[in-house]
């Protein structure tokens, strides 16, 4: 039970450290559906 407990700590500090090191470039928003994608023309 106590691995559990260390393997979560371990863990949600690694994320931690990658989203404080990413800053402001991080997107958490998902999927956007804007019409700036450029899909490849017809044939």
């Amino acid at each position: 039970m106590w691995k559990i407990a260390v393997g979560f700590v371990i863990f949600a500090a690694i994320a931690l450290f990658v989203i404080m090191q990413a800053g402001d470039k991080i997107d958490m928003s998902g999927e956007t559906h804007s019409g700036d994608v450029t899909h490849a023309p017809q044939k």
